[in-house]
């Protein structure tokens, strides 16, 4: 393989700044030859166990529980083959029992789940007990296979920063390099499509989502932009918000407007706002349209990602009108 980076050139010269979680976490130092790869983490080490540490190498979650047998299966699987891949990957292990709230905020609704973070943020992941083969080429996939991948890291790593900066035809730049040398990467697909999408063209989106194998068609960052996406041709075909804004002014019962409202909301950005409209139906009739409020929020929360403020602001909403 050559030592040339196929993807020099780009800019790298920018630095996320991605938070998550509260404060504190492990005194361990960064993983080094002869480290231990797998660590139990606590809600209060999260950010420094898995955020902070993923800046440095991708960081595998797994989220267990002493009552679940298929994580009796999956873990032995997972540390075996985290302990192959000599580095490529770390394993943190969560008990939900003991530290609900994380799983609770990244909308983790079974279990074994495991996560994917990479430079402060989830990438990938899996639900179930897997073979061991799938176990090994999600670690390739997430942790790459030789210099050749990377490169490729660092070239997604500066297009996500690039993107963050607002450099957007940077970030556009970026991928399509990426995908000119790795058609089927998700990262590359999900980041072009999304920018394409954020600028009115939907049918050059769909066009590079329509490249990705069927393989890695569900990956969680494809799925997510093709909710949003959905949600969009939702919000468009229901016209003028100042109608049910004028509804509701008349009838704060209204229902269907409240609903249409949040759809034309969170189509144009404004994602509080419909997800307190959601909420609002969600406390005065639960059982409208058979719970249908509560199902589109959830479906919402799908499009915008499970570290989003507004998605971990909204289900902390949730939670409490459901369990008050």
């Amino acid at each position: 393989m050559s030592d040339q980076n196929p993807f020099g050139g780009m800019s790298n010269a920018y630095a996320t700044t991605v938070q998550y979680g509260g404060q504190g976490g492990s005194t361990e130092p960064a993983n080094g030859a002869g480290q231990n790869l797998i660590k139990d983490t606590t809600t209060a080490a999260f950010t420094a166990d898995v955020i902070q540490e993923s800046r440095r190498q991708p960081v595998l979650v797994d989220f267990w529980a002493p009552w679940c047998g298929p994580c009796k299966q999956l873990t032995p699987l997972l540390e075996k083959a985290v302990n192959a891949g000599g580095g490529k990957v770390k394993l943190v292990k969560m008990n939900i029992d003991d530290h609900p709230a994380i799983a609770g905020q990244l909308g983790i609704q079974s279990i074994p789940a495991v996560i994917a973070f990479k430079n402060g943020q989830p990438v990938d992941g899996f639900m179930g007990a897997v073979p061991e083969s799938q176990i090994r080429e999600f670690i390739d996939r997430v942790g790459g296979k030789g210099d050749g991948l990377a490169q490729l890291a660092e070239a997604l790593t500066a297009a996500g920063e690039a993107r963050t900066a607002g450099d957007v035809q940077t970030a556009a730049d970026i991928y399509q390099a990426v995908l000119e040398q790795a058609p089927d990467t998700v990262e590359a697909v999900a980041g072009l499509a999304e920018i394409l999408f954020d600028s009115g063209d939907t049918a050059g989106a769909e066009a590079v989502l329509a490249q990705l194998p069927e393989a890695k068609a569900d990956a969680p960052t494809i799925s997510a932009l093709r909710a949003r996406m959905a949600l969009a041709a939702q919000a468009a075909s229901l016209g003028n918000p100042a109608e049910f804004e004028r509804r509701l002014a008349e009838n704060p019962k209204d229902h269907e407007a409240r609903f249409d409202l949040a759809m034309i909301q969170n189509a144009l950005g404004e994602r509080e706002k419909a997800a307190d409209n959601l909420l609002a139906i969600i406390k005065a009739d639960r059982s409208w349209k058979d719970d249908g409020a509560r199902s589109q929020l959830l479906q919402l929360f799908e499009a915008w990602g499970m570290a989003d403020e507004a998605t971990l602001s909204a289900r902390r909403k949730l939670s409490s009108l459901l369990f008050a």
